[in-house]
């Protein structure tokens, strides 16, 4: 198996990899294979934020956490196949690519997905993936006897729910779903695409290797925090060219950026690829609880992009409404860090009392919006996040845990439970 670094091969025999595998990182072609999740993150977060601006953030959300959990699927399905079968020669790269392809579809296919329903991009997009990636698991299927039964699930049960999202398409296009149904079958869609790695690793599970998915995860989320640096820098060059400098851009610039520092903060305090090895059986909700995780900082870099743009415009959204678009996902964000991410540690960073008290506190500042005014509540959420995470530190001085790095050495792992994972 060639490692990280060793040079492209034309052909290897696609075998898992170990899960004690030292010094394991993301590889080139994976960053690569992420950079395509920028467009698409961007695309939902830039038509979210429009539907927050025009007023319309309710009728927004549905089609943002539809777009964004196809966004997020199809990064989980090559994120955790990459972690047991990254062979990095020729035939995988190619797939890959295709897969990439794919992801620049469907995010090609967003604004038409967000404002009018229409899903037909996004659903070409996914079958160029889904193409490419049961090509991945049939190869595996044909090279790994140990996980033949595995991978033959893994391809089978992708077969069977991208047909589903296909005859739901139909259906929907054709007249003969009718509209109110239409999201009640996407949730039924979504929890079938979920139940495939549940049944398939019931044979047997994959070698996920734990330092590597928490290293893939944290750069996501890396990503994700870029996105929303991006998207409250766009909207202060756009009010930069329309009007001079003001103390309301100043101080809600610089209040956004100090709230993604602290979140970011919160969320790297400690290494989770120890966590994930040491509790395996703890993967499932680590990680489709991420889903949660990444969705709310999307959500977030939309929020700010509207209450930065609001200092410059008259927008028709409320200031409570721009207020709560900043706050819910800064709480939900915070909420899930303490009840998906923590857990793995295996030691409780995040006081219950400081996770608790803070988001109920970020909740209750936008009511103050009208008198108040936006600035004001997004520099007061600022200052509770900041706080939250000066309180965090201040209590867990002491326990100096180990650091952690994006690319990890690993140490010599433990085999794992018999409980299986993701």
């Amino acid at each position: 198996m060639p490692s990280t670094g060793a040079a492209c091969r034309i052909r290897v025999r696609m075998t898992a990899r170990a899960i004690d595998e030292p010094h394991r990182a993301s590889s080139p072609l994976e960053l690569l294979f992420d950079l395509t999740f920028v467009v698409a993150v961007a695309a939902v977060t830039a038509q979210f934020a429009h539907h927050i601006a025009d007023g319309h953030a309710l009728a927004g959300l549905v089609p943002f956490l539809q777009v964004f959990f196809a966004v997020w699927w199809a990064w989980m399905n090559f994120t955790w196949f990459a972690s047991s079968y990254d062979t990095d020669d020729v035939p995988y790269r190619l797939l890959t690519m295709v897969q990439m392809a794919g992801v620049l579809i469907l995010a090609a296919g967003v604004p038409a997905a967000a404002d009018h329903s229409d899903y037909r991009a996004v659903a070409i997009g996914y079958l160029v993936m889904r193409t490419a990636l049961v090509a991945q698991w049939l190869r595996a299927s044909a090279e790994d006897p140990a996980g033949r039964r595995t991978a033959h699930r893994y391809a089978l049960g992708i077969i069977v729910a991208q047909a589903a999202w296909i005859l739901w398409l139909v259906s929907a296009e054709a007249g003969a779903l009718p509209s109110a149904a239409q999201v009640p079958c996407f949730a039924a869609l979504a929890v079938l695409e979920l139940a495939v790695p549940r049944w398939a690793e019931r044979t047997s599970p994959t070698a996920w290797h734990p330092h590597h998915i928490a290293e893939r995860y944290g750069l996501f989320t890396i990503i994700l925090f870029g996105e929303s640096v991006l998207a409250a820098s766009n909207a202060v060059a756009r009010g930069l060219d329309e009007a001079d400098v003001s103390r309301r851009l100043v101080v809600i610039a610089g209040s956004g950026l100090v709230l993604l520092f602290a979140l970011w903060w919160l969320y790297f305090l400690a290494p989770a690829g120890s966590g994930l090895n040491d509790r395996r059986h703890l993967s499932y909700r680590w990680g489709y609880g991420h889903y949660g995780i990444f969705a709310s900082l999307a959500a977030l870099g939309a929020g700010l992009d509207v209450a930065v743009e609001q200092t410059a415009h008259d927008l028709k959204a409320s200031p409570l409404a721009i207020c709560y678009a900043v706050a819910i996902p800064t709480a939900l964000f915070v909420l899930l860090l303490w009840t998906v991410h923590m857990p793995i540690l295996g030691t409780s960073i995040l006081h219950p009392a400081v996770a608790l008290c803070g988001t109920a506190a970020i909740l209750l500042l936008p009511a103050a919006a009208a008198q108040t005014g936006v600035v004001t509540v997004v520099a007061s959420i600022t200052a509770i996040c900041v706080a939250m995470t000066a309180l965090t530190l201040i209590r867990n001085r002491d326990a100096s845990p180990e650091r952690d790095t994006l690319v990890a050495d690993a140490p010599q792992l433990s085999a794992p439970p018999t409980a299986q994972g993701t």
